[in-house]
């Protein structure tokens, strides 16, 4: 079974928010929830300092710290490595928002439950469909996905040759990587 992961090129990304409006529409969020969240950096040291946009959203973790928190077990880590949420199971209780280490659990108004990414690239791949996705949206080709155990992947070829690495290095084993 493939491993799937994203990397996201933030010397490419420019902030814009088109992925993140393309996952609204995908996944039918209110304008007020989303799964990307955007956060600036400041690098250098002065009189050179530059902001960097950094898009934020679901690490799928290995080790997910919202899935051992998960009273019901409606968090899960699937057998492709990809965290959901089974909204069924779902009680709202937020324990798995206050346990992401990265805040980008949100809670959706209509239904009580919390949902987050659930890199829906991948039912697209499964399935044949053409899709409105965060990596399709993006006007600069800051994002790939696909499988990280194949190394002919994009995404593979990719890794390698900017040497990403994933945003909080090993702490959560993270499958989005960050070119920075």
């Amino acid at each position: 079974m493939a491993r799937y992961g994203m990397l996201i090129n933030t010397k490419k990304c420019i902030g814009c928010y088109a992925c993140r409006v393309a996952c609204q529409r995908q996944n039918d969020l209110l304008s007020t929830q989303d799964f990307i969240r955007y956060e600036e950096h400041e690098t250098g040291t002065y009189p050179n300092v530059a902001i960097e946009t950094v898009p934020l959203q679901c690490m799928h973790c290995e080790d997910a710290p919202c899935v051992a928190v998960c009273p019901t077990g409606a968090a899960f880590i699937g057998a492709d490595g990809i965290v959901g949420v089974d909204e069924g199971r779902c009680i709202g209780c937020k324990y798995c928002m206050a346990a992401c280490p990265y805040q980008v659990r949100v809670h959706n108004e209509k239904t009580g439950t919390v949902d987050k990414c659930r890199f829906c690239t991948v039912s697209a791949e499964t399935s044949g469909t053409k899709m409105c996705s965060c990596v399709e949206a993006c006007l600069t080709n800051a994002r790939i996905f696909g499988d990280l155990d194949d190394p002919e992947s994009d995404i593979s070829k990719e890794i390698a040759a900017t040497n990403a690495q994933p945003i909080a290095g090993d702490l959560t084993k993270s499958k989005v990587f960050y070119v920075r």
